[in-house]
């Protein structure tokens, strides 16, 4: 009997399972040394001068925005074409979410669409690179300049990928990266924001301590009347040591990890040229995707819902996921949504293959063969 094929998996063995398990036996578990090993080779992965772990994306793009005093009456550009959390998270801090279009090709928020949307209270611009593919930034960049905006980088799922040949996490005033399962790097859950802002991520690390002043690092090993402070009001957005040391260790494998998901990716882009129901993803010259995920559309006119194919893929034993959703459309964000007919359409005609660095070529075979036999259906409906 063939393997059941995950949708999506993460990459362990035992590499990361020894690393969890050092910190466990070395009683440092929380705010120690793994810690700040991981922070500093993710800083140089990506060329910037700090980054900061934290328990989450959310908390992560909620430090940040709440750090740069966003709150009541800002607006911030944000495509809809998004996971609810990059939305979400805006509400977090009072803010208004000011929802732009895409480039349906890219999935990616449009740069001329978010200059449109600009107004008297826009502080934020936060394009997000989805599914790994990173997203305009030099126009996005551009644009916040000549109005005097912040740009922070929803990179939640694009770790490893590059923008004409420069790592994402270094091309905005912030970024922040997920480390949740599903991810190219994970620890499980976390989050990390990479910045060049010393002041900023000086702030952040206090932040997510519940506004300490002094580290537990910082503070091993100092006579005991070495007492911290705390300045202002912080929070508990902690990522653990147990989690850094996995972190590390994902790190040492990521070249495989990026290749594997690479070689999926070529054979689904070889298979699916021309395909007479589905259409795959675009990727522009100069972009390096991470391919965390594979997402497909569905061409319009063929008879069948996205549903439909879904549910005709999952009888034949092929797990998918729905496209990246509209989150304008959720009922916290209904009521004042404006109309954006091409998120719109690619929500409802998109989904997702599996993908992930375990898949066999005998799996994706079996994904391919059900492709061409519900395309073949539809051909003969």
């Amino acid at each position: 009997m063939s393997e059941a094929i995950a949708f999506s998996r993460p990459f362990f063995g035992e590499a990361e399972a020894e690393a969890a398990a050092a910190v466990v036996r070395s009683g440092w578990v929380v705010g120690g040394p793994r810690l700040a090993e991981f922070e500093q080779r993710l800083a140089a992965f990506c060329g910037v001068e700090h980054a900061v772990g934290v328990s989450s994306w959310t908390t992560g793009a909620f430090l940040v925005l709440h750090i740069w005093g966003i709150g009541p009456g800002d607006e911030v550009i944000v495509p809809s074409l998004t996971f609810i959390a990059t939305v979400n998270v805006i509400r977090h801090v009072g803010a208004i979410p000011v929802f732009a279009e895409i480039d349906p090709d890219t999935f990616n928020i449009d740069p001329a669409d978010a200059a449109r949307r600009i107004t008297t209270r826009t502080r934020v611009i936060m394009p997000v690179d989805q599914l790994g593919l990173p997203s305009d930034i030099d126009a996005i960049g551009g644009l916040a300049r000549r109005h005097g905006l912040r740009v922070l980088d929803d990179a939640a799922c694009a770790f490893g990928s590059r923008n004409q040949g420069r790592p994402v996490g270094g091309l905005a005033d912030a970024t922040v990266f997920s480390l949740h399962a599903r991810k190219i790097v994970t620890t499980g859950e976390g989050g990390m924001i990479t910045t060049d802002d010393s002041s900023l991520a000086e702030r952040l690390r206090r932040l997510r301590h519940q506004g300490m002043s002094l580290s537990d690092y910082a503070r091993h090993g100092q006579r005991p009347t070495q007492f911290e402070s705390y300045p202002e009001i912080g929070y508990n957005h902690r990522i653990t040591d147990i989690q850094a040391a996995i972190g590390l260790a994902q790190l040492n494998r990521l070249d495989d990890i990026l290749e594997r998901r690479r070689a999926v990716a070529a054979r689904y882009q070889a298979h699916l040229a021309g395909h007479p129901v589905l259409i795959p993803p675009h990727v522009p010259a100069g972009l390096a995707h991470n391919w965390q995920s594979y997402q497909v559309r569905l061409r319009e006119h063929t008879g069948w819902s996205r549903n439909e194919m879904m549910d005709r893929l999952f009888e034949m034993g092929i797990p998918t996921r729905r496209g990246v959703m509209a989150a304008h459309l959720e009922p916290p964000y209904r009521h004042e949504a404006p109309s954006l007919p091409l998120t719109e359409s690619t929500a409802a005609l998109t989904l997702q293959l599996p993908i992930h660095p375990g898949i066999t070529a005998e799996q994706q075979d079996r994904v391919l063969r059900a492709l061409d036999r519900v395309a073949a259906q539809i051909a003969s409906a």
